[in-house]
This record gives C-alpha cells, structure tokens and sequence, in this order.
C-alpha cells in the first residue's frame, strides 16, 4: 500500500453542491464557470467560486474550475480573462482541452488535461509532461494494465473516473449532437444522441436487434477496485456528475469517503473529520445499472439496452391487480414499501414509466396510476422516501480537531500542519482557590469553538497550573487564537504553480486531421511550433464552421458485433453493420478488431 494521499475528487453544478461535496469528505471539487465548461448547463458566477474557494481551503480542499470547451478566435480574449480571475480568487487548477492555452498569456495557475484531450496514449501524456502541465484526466476506456503503464513511466498527476455516467466515445472524439442536431459535446452543448433507440441491421436488410438503446452505457463504479487503483499510484479518484444534485453529491461522496477510509485513514488528502450518522448508499441514487466497463482489459456487457433511465431496485412481481379505482395491486414479496415511494416498471410498449405509492396494507399497495400495471408486471422502487427522508435531514459537519494545552505561562492551540498559536501570559494571574475547578474551567472554555470550523479533539492542561483566569479572558484568549490560527492555515496554505515558459517539442503525431479540434488560430500556431502538418483543422472553425467531410461520429470500446453474438473473432460473419435511428437515418458501422474499437460513420458526406 502506497503512503501517498489519494485525492477523492467530487463534481458540483453549484454552490450547494460544492459546499455539500466538501462537507461530505471530498478532497477536491470541480466545478464550470459561467461559460467555456464542457457541462453548459452548470457554471458558476467568480463570486460563488470565490465563496466556495475560501471554504474549501479551510479544510485543504482544492477547487478546479473546468475550462474544457474548444475556443473559437473571438473568444480568445475572454477566456484568457477568466482564467486570470480564477488565478486571483485563488482557484487551485484549470482543467482545459483547447491547446491555445499555450499562446496565451496565462498567470502561473495548475493546468489539468481534460479527458476531452483524448489522452490515449503515453506519447501524448510524456508531451503533456514537457508542457508543464500538471495533471492528466486518463480516458474512461483505460484498463488497470493501461494506467499502471502510464504512473509507472510519466512523472505525472494522474485522474481516473470511478464513478457515474459514461460517454459511449471516446471523449473529445464525438461528433455526434453535433451532427444530429448542431450542439458540439466539444462545445459543452451535448444532447445525448447515445441514450436515444437505435435498431441493428445487416447490409441483407436483416434486423439484428430492434428499437433497443444501443449506445446507452451504465454507469461505472469501481468501487471494488479502489484499493488496486491507490496501489496502482494514480493521484485521484474522480466521480462524475457535474449536472447531478445535491443529494447525488452528498450520498455518492459519502460513500466513496467511508471506503477509502476503510482502506486507511491515512489517505485523505484534505483535513478536518466528517461528522454524519448518515448511511450512504449509491445504489438508492440515480444510475443506469452498474459496470467496471474495460477495467480489467475484458469485454464485456457495457450497456443497458432496455432504458437509459433509473430503473432502481427490484421488488417484485404483481400477483393481481384489484378494483379500487384500478389503483391497487398486489405483489409477491415482502417489499418494504412506504407511502411516497416511487415505483417504475415497464409497460405494453416495454417503455419504463412509473407511479407512486399512496397507501401500504400488508402485500396490498394502493398507487397514484395502476392503469397499466397487469398480473405478471415486474415493480422496482426507484425512489425510496425512508431514504432521502434521512438524507435530507441528515447533518453533516467538517471540523478540524485541534490540540489544546496550557500551563502556568501559556496556552498553545494547535491544528494540522503545525499550524499552531501561542499565547503567553502578560498578565499576573493569582493563584487559584480551587485549582481543580480552575483547570476545570480553562479546559472547558477553550475548547468551546463553536460555529468555527475547529473542534478540540484533544485537551491538556499541565499537572502544575494553578492560575486564576476569569471565564472573560479565556472566551477573548480563544477568540484571538482561532482567527489568528485560520490566518496562519490561510497564508501556509500551498499552491501548486506552473512554469508558463515552455519549449515546443515535436507532437507524436505530424498529420492532423478534424479529430484533434484544431478551431483558433492560436491552436493552430501552437501545433505548428511543434511540427505538425495541419490536414484539416477542426468541424467548427469560427467564425466559417467549415464542415469537414470524411468525419467518423463517435469512436467507442462498445461493440455492437460482440453484443450481437457475431463478434469476429469468434465468427467468420462477415457482413456490413449499420445502426438506423429513430427517424430512419442509416449510419456505417466500423470495426478495428485489432484494436477492438468501433466507429460509427457517415454515409452523405
């Protein structure tokens, strides 16, 4: 086992969600601005940064600020601007895609390579390396095998998801939205074409699968391999979930806090103890079903086919359905259910819907609709009331234990880090009456802090003292001490600065085509400086948004050949694939068996 602090690393779409990760046991938070994150729909006012910066860093969290969109030439100024304003609010990184980052005149903030860089492969990380950048977001698709190979040869940070929805591409290689329907995922406007129905046919007009959600990958959780992950030396452990609410914050980090914990308390990269009754369970919270994906290197079933949505946890089947209304029915398990709960089950058109429970009477549940419930319809709890009833009113609190001590010539408070002040005696305090009311009296009232961020979790008053201090003195003693101590915290508090000055070395890859979103003449300057010979720049070029033709839609490890049995290595079927959408649009399926990927093409360009 590593000695090394291992990062857990929490989303937020806002403030309450970053204030509710932290509290919760994160170690770090990422978070958009109000503009150029990859998630359009959660950004953040630099108030509300700045807010959420101060607290975190009281407790030696960081806060990373996603600014991970392609740029177009006449956003250059602005981004270039907000960048230097996270600089000054005291944002700890930036994590960023477009490689004009390099033209720009930056302050020495962290930069994080996004996933949306398809960091594939150690070439392009060594050349991360070379620029100074600090970390690299490893792709989703990276096995155990893939990521030691990247901790073991780059003197690098390195980011692993291990928890939350997964893009079916490979990230900053999908094209998609953007074809369909104009809203680039480079662009931080995705519109989830992936968790739409798609049918499977030959070029014989066979139909392979039909009307199925093909593409809609479960979420990923790779809780089980935590420790193989710590021991692996990867810096952070990233869950995602940038649009998800404050409820699938606190429960998820939550969770993940109490089983790094389990490994060892000795990891947390942050301070301040999690104080919480509260018992997390992601399973009660949104997802789409559960997989490691391509961690242990082996394919797999990655994707849910019958629902993108939240199905939740199966509780039975309906014996019968009586006739009160069409709103009663009876089910054949000791299902535990309770008024307000939510229950989703697949209809006639085996479309997931839902209704909610009104009333419990032993095996009997009366619910809002049962219309098309029938004998044999299979009932999962999607919602559990009893659940979110104790989240909701749970209370979580982050305090920093101090040590406390005092004797005859003064008193000392003491947090982490060695951050500690000391107060010495001006006063000629007399000797006490009752010295063992005395210390009595100093012990209590120095560890009353309250509303502050510290608790005293050890206190110590020496064998000798016997001083007569008023109850006044000590509350003003340990008011000064506190606001000096979080001074001090504030002011050791340690930056990670990049070196801005870089040399440009040659690029792993000479020829560039659309895939490496080359949309600024600033890119395009920077890649030139580094060798390459710029084939076509990227599909939206501002302010032209030249199309490019030739495009592949989406790159994925999902496989359709395997999922449908006819996998070619295991199979002399040889025939063309194609998915067809909703609307009847064909679009060519590619396979690079070697490579096992999968790449969804374009027929009318």
């Amino acid at each position: 086992m590593t000695d090394k602090k291992i990062e857990l690393l929490a989303p937020a779409k806002n403030k309450e969600c970053a204030f509710a990760a932290i509290n919760a046991g994160a170690d770090a938070v990422y978070l958009g601005a109000e503009s150029f994150g990859a998630r359009k729909k959660a950004g953040n006012s630099i108030e509300d940064i700045k807010e959420i910066v101060e607290y975190a860093h009281k407790f030696l969290v960081k806060i990373y600020v996603t600014v991970n969109t392609i740029i177009f030439d006449n956003e250059l100024d602005d981004v270039e601007k907000l960048i230097w304003q996270l600089y000054e609010i005291d944002v700890d990184a930036v994590i960023f895609q477009d490689f004009s980052f390099f033209e720009m005149n930056l302050p020495p903030i962290a930069l994080h390579a996004s996933t949306q860089c398809n960091n594939d492969s150690l070439d392009k990380i060594k050349f991360l390396k070379q620029l100074n950048v600090e970390r690299v977001v490893l792709p989703r698709e990276f096995s155990l095998k893939e990521i030691k190979n990247v901790t073991e040869n780059v003197d690098i940070e390195t980011e692993v998801f291990i928890h939350g929805a997964l893009c079916v591409s490979y990230s900053g290689q999908c094209y998609f939205s953007d074809y369909v329907g104009g809203r680039s995922a480079n662009r931080g406007e995705c519109a989830q074409p992936c968790r739409r129905k798609y049918s499977l046919v030959d070029d014989r007009g066979n139909v392979l699968l039909e009307k199925q959600y093909l593409l809609s990958m479960k979420d990923n959780n790779l809780s089980a391999h935590l420790k193989e992950l710590i021991c692996a030396g990867v810096t952070s452990l990233k869950i995602e979930g940038r649009l998800k609410d404050k409820e699938y914050v606190t429960n998820v980090v939550s969770y993940y806090r109490q089983a790094i914990d389990s490994i060892s308390k000795t990891l947390k990269a942050s301070e301040g103890e999690i104080i919480t009754s509260f018992v997390p369970n992601p399973d009660k919270t949104f997802n789409r079903g559960y997989t490691n994906f391509y961690f242990d290197g082996k394919r797999k079933n990655f994707i849910n086919p019958l629902t993108p949505k939240f199905t939740g946890e199966k509780i039975g089947t309906v014996k019968s359905v009586q006739s009160v209304k069409g709103k009663s029915v009876v089910i054949d398990s000791k299902h535990n259910l309770n008024p307000g709960d939510r229950l989703a089950y697949f209809d006639r058109n085996n479309d997931l819907t839902g209704t909610t429970v009104k009333t419990v009477n032993k095996t009997a549940i009366e619910v809002l609709d049962a219309s098309s419930i029938k004998q044999g319809t299979v009932l999962y709890r999607n919602y559990d009331s009893l659940f979110y009833k104790s989240l909701n009113s749970a209370e979580f609190k982050r305090k920093i234990p101090v040590k406390i001590f005092a004797d005859n010539k003064k008193i000392v408070i003491k947090s982490f880090d060695n951050n500690q002040i000391t107060y010495e005696y001006k006063e000629d305090f007399e000797t006490a009456n009752n010295i063992e009311k005395a210390k009595d009296t100093i012990a209590k009232q120095l560890a009353k802090l309250g509303d502050t961020e510290f608790f005293a979790k050890e206190t110590v008053i020496d064998e000798a003292f016997n001083l007569f201090i008023p109850v006044s003195k000590l509350n003003e003693i340990r008011r000064v001490a506190v606001n000096q101590l979080v001074l001090k915290s504030k002011k050791n508090y340690k930056f990670q600065r990049r070196d801005t000055k870089i040399e440009y070395k040659d690029y792993p890859f000479n020829v560039l085509d659309y895939s490496f979103n080359i949309s600024n003449t600033k890119a395009k300057d920077f890649y030139e400086k580094c060798g390459c010979n710029i084939k076509q720049l990227g599909k939206q070029w501002a302010p032209e948004h030249t199309e490019c033709s030739n495009i592949t839609l989406m790159k994925t490890k999902h496989c359709l050949r395997d999922f449908a049995g006819i996998c070619l290595k295991k199979s002399k079927d040889t025939r063309k694939l194609f998915l067809i959408d909703e609307y009847g649009k064909k679009y060519p399926l590619n396979f690079d068996c070697k490579k096992c990927i999968m790449k969804i093409e374009i027929t009318d360009i």
